[in-house]
């Protein structure tokens, strides 16, 4: 949970407590679940906006706006120090490079594959992580039943674009990592510093390859409107919601509940895009949320 910070502006006055401060103590009165609940639906939204740049200034070039805004804002919010151990810098450089690698393939696989296969392919990257952090045999049983899911999912659907594919499978590999580091985030920094040195740093590896792709496009007034946009609803609230909710519940259990988020892609596509989902596809949307409560009640229990 974000510290507080409190100035004294004179002898006797009352303390001034910045508004960083508050809005981190409420973030941390929030559950953990309805973090992770709220950086999913904000991810998809983003991911639906972000579709309507690549006409414009490409995969890449999107992915770079993400970043680059990202890296803007919680550098501006947090003003995070230099002064760290190092181990915390290896940590701190670990989760940009891992940050910036997956939003690339993401993007990338989102130009060449609908946006709720790219979400279910790459979900075999928590999933890992749910099951390989097992210890008891109950949580093999959400695992598994979110990964029928993502099978149900994917049912029927003989249009997959190779290369869509293995880029969406290496984001997956990605975002397996990103739990991982992101755990280790929390305990190695406070506040938001390491997540927004992170940004910055995948940023910088990420946008000379934008600019070089997509050139002075990228200065339209309304691309970098659309492109803070998607910063802010991709990277900034999602990653701060489930930096603080990673503080607070095991990797594994953050996996799981990420299974809820082929079926949120696949809601945002109806609402949003206008994609219409089978009955098929319905049930799996079921399986993925029934996982998720299991995952979340055993959280509970644990705790």
């Amino acid at each position: 949970m974000a510290t507080m910070h409190v100035d004294r502006v004179g002898p006797g006055s009352l303390p001034r407590v910045s508004l960083i401060a508050l809005a981190g103590r409420a973030l941390g009165a929030v559950p953990p679940p309805a973090q992770v609940l709220a950086g999913i639906v904000s991810v998809q939204i983003g991911a639906a906006l972000a579709k309507q740049l690549f006409g414009a200034v490409g995969s890449v070039g999107t992915v770079a706006l993400r970043l680059f805004f990202a890296a803007l804002v919680l550098l501006a919010v947090w003003r995070p120090s230099l002064r760290m151990e190092r181990r915390a810098w290896a940590v701190v450089v670990g989760y940009g490079l891992v940050l910036g690698a997956m939003n690339l393939c993401f993007y990338l696989a989102l130009a060449k594959i609908p946006l709720g296969i790219v979400v279910t392919i790459e979900f075999l990257g928590p999933l890992a992580v749910a099951i390989g952090g097992s210890r008891r045999w109950l949580d093999g049983v959400w695992a598994m039943l979110a990964a029928g899911g993502v099978v149900l999912l994917t049912e029927g659907r003989g249009d997959l674009h190779l290369a869509g594919i293995l880029f969406a499978l290496a984001a997956a590999a990605c975002w397996a990592c990103y739990i991982l580091l992101s755990a280790a985030l929390g305990r190695h920094t406070t506040d938001g510093s390491g997540l927004a040195l992170g940004m910055a740093l995948a940023a910088v590896v990420v946008a000379p390859v934008g600019i070089v792709d997509s050139g002075t496009a990228l200065l339209e007034p309304w691309v970098l409107a659309v492109g803070l946009g998607v910063a802010l609803l991709s990277s900034v609230i999602p990653y701060s919601l489930e930096l603080e909710a990673l503080r607070r519940i095991p990797p594994k259990v953050f996996g799981v509940l990420m299974s809820l988020e082929p079926g949120v892609a696949a809601l945002v596509g109806l609402v949003v895009l206008g994609e219409i989902l089978g009955p098929l596809q319905w049930l799996a949307v079921l399986l993925v949320v029934a996982a998720s409560a299991g995952a979340t009640r055993m959280a509970r229990s644990d705790g």
